[in-house]
């Protein structure tokens, strides 16, 4: 008896420790991957080679469905005039879950990121092969 509870014990532990999939968390959370993925998101940090570029981003909102549906929209301002522009896609999980590719019908916005941290409410990415560090939060 008490050798079954030292195992119970020990794969519980293992299980727990595997669970931090990501850089950032979170060690361990009962909802699934996509269901966190999907939310609408804007970008509250983003840094590249640790420069804060936050205001190139603030004008996206990122909405993403937990059954791969992605849409990117953006707002902003040129020499006076405002704009908006939206453009729909995919987003799936590559390289066993640990990053995320989005895939847009406008090809200048596609990209796969490294994911650093994946709750209900933060997501933070990293450019694959770049400098860029994203960081989202619920909006």
């Amino acid at each position: 008896m008490m050798k079954t509870k030292l195992m119970i014990v020990l794969l519980a532990g293992i299980g727990f420790t595997s669970c931090n999939k990501y850089e950032e968390g979170p060690a361990i959370s009962i909802i699934p991957k996509n269901e966190r993925v999907a939310n609408t998101w804007v970008v509250e940090r983003a840094e590249n080679n640790g420069n804060d570029v936050t205001s190139d981003y603030d004008q996206f909102d990122l909405y993403l469905t937990d059954d791969g549906d992605a849409q990117l929209d953006a707002n902003f301002t040129l020499f006076g005039t405002q704009y908006q522009t939206s453009t729909n896609g995919t987003w799936t999980f590559t390289n066993d879950d640990a990053n995320i590719k989005l895939d847009f019908e406008d090809d200048d916005y596609d990209e796969e990121y490294q994911i650093l941290k994946l709750t209900t409410d933060e997501m933070w990415l990293r450019e694959l092969g770049g400098e860029t560090e994203l960081h989202f939060t619920e909006k």
